[in-house]
Formats: C-alpha cells, structure tokens, sequence
C-alpha cells in the first residue's frame, strides 16, 4: 500500500469553514443528500487486522455495540480535520515492506513515527477515540486507489452522511467523490467482522 508524500501546510480556517458549509449546509444541519457506504454482508478479514488483533488484544476484544452515526456540528468537523491533518502531518510516510521486510500486511501504531497508509488510519481511529468520538462510526476501509492499488483509509460515519480520512489527502471528502473501488470495512456493531461495500464506482461489489 502507499504511502504518502509529505503534506503541505495547513488550510486555512476560513477554508475549513466554508467545506464544513458546503458540506452540511450551516452549522449542525444535515445535508440534504447525505450519502452512505451501502454493505452486502460479512466477507474475509484482512490479515493484517487478525495479525493487529494478537499484538493488541485490548483494541480488539470490544462488545458488541448499536450502530451509531458522528452528530456533524461545526465543531466536530474541526476535530475530525484537526487530527486528520497532524497524523498526515506527524507520520513519515514508509513502504510496508520497506518499514517491516515482509510482503505481509503489517498493521500498527505508528511506534517509531513511520508507517503507511494503515498505520495512519489505524492511529487516526485511536486519537478520534480518545478524542470521544465513538468506535461504531470509525471504521478501518480498504479500497482500489485510481492505480488499482491496495490503499486503506477511515471512514467516518456521520448523520450528513460517510465521510473519509485519507494520507493521501489534507482535506475530508464523502466516500462517493474519492474515486476509489470500495472492497470492505469493519462493522459498525462489531470491529472484527468485516463487510463487503458495493462500489460507487462500478456496477457490482468488488470481491
């Protein structure tokens, strides 16, 4: 998977501003089209999150919990940007296997500051949780970028719709404007049973 190059400096707040408008409208109100990732059941579980799992206990053995939607006021959107832009910012971007000498899809934290694109959304999930931000509306996705490459990103699930936290980009988009092929994400209820996502891209799910 790749990693990014270094970002550039941060947006402007009345940037900010306006995308969140754009976004949902005004402060705290719904868009009118929100969109959201749409799911065709259980399918395989990355390797890596298994492997993350062992390492890890604690962050994986979690109850099983409602579905729960991000309320998109003003402020948590800053939130969201703020910490999608440090861990972009923080992370030296690194091959997995130039980072770990396997071919193996290794994910973690971002222990020695380096990583790809898993780590940087592993970690964004991790300082969005501690932040208060709920564990069934963050959710570890993996997708097709535009080369046809493995490349995994955060959606975050929200009540104007499913919004992405990418390392190859500073700014926050809706799922459906990525261009990314969407192959599948954790569940909301369960964060060790994976969903397939039917693509916007493309006339049938990826498998």
């Amino acid at each position: 998977m790749r990693a990014t190059a270094f970002f550039p400096m941060l947006l402007a707040s009345s940037f900010l501003a306006a995308a969140f408008f754009v976004t949902t409208g005004r402060a705290g109100t719904v868009s009118e089209h929100p969109s959201y990732e749409t799911t065709t059941g259980p399918t395989s579980i990355p390797y890596g999150w298994v492997d993350f799992c062992h390492r890890e206990p604690q962050e994986c053995n979690q109850p099983v919990l409602p579905a729960v939607e991000i309320d998109l006021t003003a402020k948590t959107w800053r939130t969201l940007n703020k910490i999608n832009r440090y861990v972009n910012r923080t992370i030296i971007p690194v091959s997995n296997y130039d980072h770990w000498g396997t071919m193996l899809d290794h994910w973690d934290y971002p222990k020695d500051g380096k990583g790809d694109c898993k780590i940087y959304a592993l970690w964004k999930r991790k300082l969005l949780m501690d932040a208060g931000f709920p564990r069934q509306a963050l959710l570890m996705t993996i997708v097709r970028d535009q080369n046809g490459e493995g490349h995994t990103i955060l959606t975050v699930k929200t009540n104007a719709g499913d919004f992405i936290l990418d390392n190859m980009r500073q700014d926050i988009r809706s799922w459906n404007t990525t261009g990314y092929h969407f192959y599948k994400r954790q569940s909301q209820e369960n964060p060790n049973i994976w969903v397939a996502i039917v693509d916007p891209n493309a006339n049938v799910s990826l498998r």
